[in-house]
């Protein structure tokens, strides 16, 4: 018998609070729900549910029929016939939390493997262990040791060993940069100091754990705006599954469930492409929602993308003509909807690169005027 599901998919307990719009990020999982689930939303987004509903109507996408308006864990705890399905298991930054203690209960193995992996000192390791090849990179346990390493490898970047939103992450292209940016880092924080990779294209590869094992789930390509991630491609050429099915088999056994993912470079040089694993991320990611939806909606060719516009309610936004058509395969999706609230939408565009782009096109005018 398959059990429906409670969605609480809010990023609070594991982002910055610093980010714009963070707190509104749990509604983008509503695309990849069933009717009979149950999804757990910021009270903020009440406003905009007619709005969201209407929008999947118009394009034949059905979704959870039960909002709660609140995202407290305590809400899993009240709905024990339900199975959780959450952003990322555990409570990543109160450790001490009765929250975190719950899912400690519910699953020992599965949060201490997100926890480990969590850690991107943990993941070198763990490549080197098991043969994954990775980026030149110097793993310390705090800034003290990195005075016993003499020779470091420029450009690179410094990165506390767990980051949470890429808070603490500096690129430094000489030695003076990387001191300057080791200075403002807490004494006791633990750090790696990676080489930088000039990567023809930036990979997310989504595994997705089921009773039958760990499988594949989509291999996008990151859409990016300079350093900054903005979204994703699928299909693509690059398939580098072997690369880092070693991890995946290896947190599959120690417990992992559900969807994870890796970060991987394609990195071209005179005899072709090779890749490398840069680290992972043991939950759901930014791809994961376009993802899901494509794959309820049976879409085949997609980008997801973030835009900024002056609205600040899907009521106001004309999406006429620019929807989904199930019966073409392409047009729009709203993803990421509650953000639309602090100016920014996640939106999914179906169909061929050129289509895309002129979807792309379409939209901007439409957000803009």
């Amino acid at each position: 018998m398959i059990r429906n599901k409670i969605f609480n998919h809010d990023i609070m307990h594991c982002t910055h609070d610093a980010v714009l719009g963070n707190h509104l990020y749990c509604g983008r999982v509503l695309g990849m729900t069933n009717p009979d689930d149950l999804i757990q939303l910021h009270p903020s987004l009440k406003k905009e549910w007619e709005g969201i509903i209407r929008h999947y109507k118009n394009i034949g996408l059905n979704h959870s029929e039960h909002p709660i308006w609140d995202v407290s864990f305590q809400q899993l705890r009240e709905h024990p016939d339900y199975d959780p399905s959450v952003f990322i298991f555990g409570d990543a930054i109160h450790e001490s939390s009765p929250d975190n203690d719950w899912f400690h209960d519910l699953n020992r193995d599965w949060q201490d493997v997100v926890e480990f992996i969590n850690s991107k000192n943990n993941f070198i390791h763990l490549a080197e262990e098991l043969a994954v090849k990775v980026p030149q990179t110097i793993c310390v346990d705090n800034k003290a040791q990195l005075s016993e390493h003499k020779e470091f490898f420029f450009p690179c970047y410094l990165k506390p060993a767990i980051s949470v939103d890429g808070v603490g992450i500096s690129r430094c292209a000489n030695p003076e940069e990387l001191h300057e940016a080791i200075k403002l880092l807490d004494d006791h924080l633990a750090l790696q100091v990676q080489q930088e990779v000039i990567a023809s294209k930036f990979l997310n590869l989504q595994y997705h754990v089921t009773p039958d094992g760990v499988t594949p789930l989509a291999a996008t390509e990151q859409i990016l705006d300079g350093f900054a991630h903005n979204g994703n491609r699928y299909p693509t050429v690059h398939q580098p599954w072997d690369l880092v099915a070693p991890m995946a088999e290896w947190m599959a056994q120690k417990g992992m469930k559900g969807i994870f993912a890796f970060d991987v470079a394609a990195v071209e040089n005179g005899a072709g492409t090779y890749y490398l694993a840069i680290e992972c991320n043991p939950r759901f990611n930014g791809a994961s929602y376009p993802t899901g939806i494509a794959r309820k909606l049976n879409i085949d060719s997609w980008s997801s993308e973030n835009f900024n516009t002056k609205y600040r309610s899907l009521t106001d936004i004309n999406l006429e003509g620019l929807e989904y058509n199930p019966a073409t395969g392409k047009g729009i999706i709203i993803v990421n909807w509650g953000s639309i609230l602090v100016g920014k939408l996640g939106i999914l565009l179906a169909g061929s690169i050129p289509e895309q782009d002129q979807l792309k096109q379409s939209l901007k005018a439409r957000l803009e005027n």
